[in-house]
């Protein structure tokens, strides 16, 4: 239940600084690191928004820090194109007049009475959900075994840990970060070339550079299959406005004992193929509804298992963002980068999103077990031109 906060205070949360004259990318990732380092006051709304100036080119830069329990990366997506103006010229600010006022915060019987409405919102859906289903028995069946299906295959992963790895080592409170810019058609070009999807590129270009990475820490990669976690978003049309969390979890391949980088992309491809045709999704969606209305004992259980940090090695989210251009204070943003978050025993996590045509990798790690962040990036630029050379060299020269 979300509620206001009486002393809200927008100065709080829009902050502002700026980097040295001429200030350069190193500069703002590591400025971007020391601020994802600091956790969000909880006793305030859990988010921050930091304007910095100072950068080359007369440019400026945005750096939004949320708690991913009030916004997933599709919601986070959503927001941007009402925060953000799709035009030069800013739409005319409208304002009612009236100064905010908060609700009053609410007593223990309005929470306890809340809390039942949702219970009951629940047990209505659940009902009306049993209802249609036996409308067709045979539907309310294949449905039925679906869900078990799914969640053996989450229990069956939970018997079946991740690798350890230099990665998976306990973690600090401080962070590093670093970008890669790289273009959506190189992506396009090369799933083009080879089959599969953009997001089976993407895990095949992470495997590489930590291939790389692995190999560089005198860690053996033979016969090596590390795990990312990789959100899937269970957002329909109906929950578009809606804040929260809408995500279940996949575990993907990431086969950094294969050396050549078309077969590494082949089995990438092949394997998400199996995953998606498997019921681990419906088995993580169905846990993740039934969360709403678990026995707490339950609920805690249920949690572990689908979030169990032993199951992965580390977080690859892909999140899609707009593909036009959007504008603030009359700027065009030029570039966007994702912030993942490190769960205990991570020391790096990945996030990619597209925008206008890019398609930017943000890694965020943490500081003492990734001091080479920089090595990781590099090779997964490097991968990325190594698959598109092949792939360009794969296609017929026109005759």
């Amino acid at each position: 239940m979300g509620v206001d906060d009486p002393s809200f205070n927008l100065d709080y949360h829009i902050r502002h600084t700026a980097l040295p004259t001429r200030g350069r990318w190193e500069q703002l990732c590591s400025l971007t690191a020391r601020i994802f380092s600091q956790q969000l006051d909880r006793s305030k709304p859990l988010w921050e928004m930091w304007l910095i100036e100072g950068l080359e080119d007369d440019r400026f830069a945005l750096i939004t820090k949320t708690h991913h329990s009030l916004v997933d990366g599709i919601g986070g997506v959503d927001l941007a194109t009402v925060l953000f103006d799709l035009s030069p010229e800013p739409l005319p600010i409208r304002h009612s007049g009236k100064a905010w006022q908060p609700h009053p915060e609410p007593g223990a019987a309005e929470l306890i009475a809340s809390g039942l409405r949702g219970a009951a919102r629940v047990a209505l859906t659940v009902a009306e959900g049993a209802f249609d289903a036996l409308t067709p028995p045979d539907h309310a069946l294949a449905r039925a075994r679906e869900a078990a299906e799914g969640i053996g295959e989450i229990v069956w992963a939970g018997l079946n840990p991740a690798p350890e790895t230099p990665l998976n080592v306990p973690i600090g409170p401080h962070r590093r970060f670093y970008g890669v810019a790289c273009e959506l058609d190189d992506f396009k070009a090369i799933k083009n070339a080879f089959g599969g999807t953009v997001n089976d590129v993407v895990l095949a270009v992470v495997s590489g550079a930590l291939r790389s990475f692995l190999i560089s820490r005198g860690y053996r990669t033979e016969g090596v299959e590390l795990r990312a976690l990789v959100p899937v978003s269970v957002r329909v049309d109906d929950d578009r406005g809606e804040t929260g969390n809408r995500l279940v979890a996949m575990r993907g391949p990431l086969p950094v004992y294969i050396t050549d980088p078309i077969q590494r992309l082949r089995f990438v491809s092949h394997a998400m193929d199996g995953l998606k045709e498997s019921k681990q999704a419906v088995g993580a969606e169905v846990i993740a509804g039934a969360q709403s209305f678990a026995p707490p004992t339950l609920l805690a259980q249920a949690s572990r298992l689908n979030f169990s940090t032993r199951l992965f090695n580390l977080i690859v989210t892909n999140i899609p963002g707009p593909q036009f251009p959007l504008y603030v204070l009359g700027r065009e943003m030029l570039q966007a980068f994702p912030v993942a978050f490190l769960p205990e025993n991570h020391g790096l996590a990945i996030a990619i999103m597209s925008y206008n045509g890019q398609m930017n990798f943000g890694l965020l790690g943490d500081f003492d077990a990734l001091p080479d962040i920089d090595q990781i990036s590099t090779s997964i630029a490097g991968e990325l031109q190594n698959l598109l050379s092949l792939a360009r060299a794969s296609v017929p020269a026109p005759a």
